[in-house]
């Protein structure tokens, strides 16, 4: 049974070593292989400062249906616009704002706002290209002047949808014109027989299939080695150029990184604050327990701030807001235990005897409380968005290290001073 307590004990000073190298401020980012990932803080608009756009889409001429499909070609076309602004961590989701649908666009670090607004806001370009007649060497030398624009366009596609090929099973992606997209592909598979036909959303070229045979019926396939995620972001793309979805700017909000850094000092004095205090009441009013029960919080800071960095969490003030709540929720189980504790030794039993049937007596207590804390996250994330789903992210994470913390981490301390000097010094009363 010792010798249990002592891996035990092993494991988790081995793991509070590891946390506490992802947790050092620009400590060792991870690495296997070729996967790559910078272990940091990912700040929120609200901490470093950017711009909070709201659009409203108009879906007056798309088939209700179709509304969720429509929404996601929306938010795929911002996010690859976005991202050729060089924004790092932009969060681009779907809302609705009472019955109508709209896309929240959050931009940290940006200062040219102007630029992203009419970034976002264009009309996504769809263009179908085909090889111009020009010599090999030049086309070798100069891939981008080897095409030439026809006159398809996304104004011509009605719909592109993921299919599955009925012989091998694998995903590809359906195209379907309109009657003269019709007549205009069956034109350029015509004349392009065995050479590639390219398909140019924006400035970027997505796919170049060969065309294998001419082609009337204004319906097309896309195969390749596609994934099912590959094939579905295809299509999305496809629709994007091809819904016109119109978007209108309904809310805009700039915030300065100043008021971010603010909040942030701010907000880390108050937890500090908060966990000195918790530390001094526990050691005051337990003594011994509580400085193992202090010990057993710090363990609960180091592996929390590590599970932020390695999931990554986007830490926003909500967010930090909820990772101090649940440092006071991890000391309530160390309470519930300590009190139970008390019972028992009142009881007259052994110390021994007293912490273990403490800790069972304690924890139906602990898991009721905590899970239906849980049960409310869960509410707050999925009916919510934004800020309070940083909030509910944070604090359902502290909650579930908390119980580890309190039933694993102290429970082995405790453990490991029965049959030392410091055995009657447990004595809670």
């Amino acid at each position: 049974m010792r010798r249990n307590l002592w891996i035990i004990f092993a494991s988790l000073i081995i793991l509070a070593v590891l946390a506490g190298l992802v947790d050092w401020p620009g400590g060792p980012d991870l690495r296997i292989g070729k996967f790559l990932r910078e272990l940091k803080i990912h700040q929120g608009l609200d901490l470093q400062g950017g711009a909070h756009l709201v659009f409203e889409l108009d879906l007056a001429k798309v088939d209700p249906k179709d509304t969720a499909s429509a929404r996601d070609s929306v938010i795929n076309t911002i996010d690859r616009r976005i991202n050729a602004l060089g924004v790092t961590e932009p969060i681009i989701q779907g809302a609705k704002i009472g019955s109508k649908e709209a896309v929240i666009v959050e931009l940290p670090g940006i200062t040219n706002t102007g630029e992203a607004i009419d970034l976002i806001g264009k009309t996504a370009q769809l263009k179908f290209l085909e090889q111009k007649e020009v010599g090999q060497d030049q086309i070798s030398q100069n891939f981008s002047d080897a095409w030439q624009e026809t006159d398809l366009t996304g104004a011509n596609l009605h719909k592109a949808e993921v299919q599955f090929d009925q012989n091998t099973g694998e995903p590809q992606v359906s195209l379907q014109f309109d009657s003269d997209g019709a007549k205009l592909f069956a034109d350029i598979t015509k004349r392009n027989l065995q050479k590639p036909v390219a398909i140019q959303l924006d400035e970027d070229i997505i796919s170049a299939p060969t065309v294998q045979s001419e082609i009337e019926n204004g319906e097309a396939i896309i195969t390749g080695k596609f994934t099912i995620e590959e094939a579905k972001k295809l299509a999305i793309e496809l629709n994007s150029g091809a819904l016109k979805v119109p978007i209108t700017l309904i809310e805009q909000r700039d915030i300065g990184p100043t008021l971010g850094s603010e909040s942030v000092k701010k907000s880390l004095t108050a937890g500090l604050i908060g966990l000195i205090l918790v530390a001094v009441f526990m050691i005051i009013y337990y003594k011994i327990p509580g400085f193992l029960a202090v010990l057993a919080l710090l363990f609960y800071t180091l592996i929390l701030l590590a599970l932020f960095k390695l999931i990554p969490i986007t830490l926003t003030l909500a967010g930090i807001a909820g990772f101090i709540l649940s440092i006071g929720m991890a000391v309530d189980a160390n309470i519930l235990i300590f009190e139970r504790t008390k019972e028992e030794l009142a009881g007259g039993k052994s110390i021994s005897a007293a912490l273990e049937d403490g800790f069972k007596r304690a924890w139906p207590s602990i898991r009721d409380s905590n899970f239906s804390s849980l049960i409310t996250c869960l509410i707050l994330y999925y009916g919510t968005s934004g800020l309070v789903r940083g909030f509910a992210v944070t604090l359902a994470i502290g909650i579930l290290i908390s119980m580890f913390t309190a039933i694993t981490v102290s429970r082995t301390f405790l453990r490991l001073a029965i049959g030392t000097f410091l055995e009657k010094r447990l004595v809670i009363k």
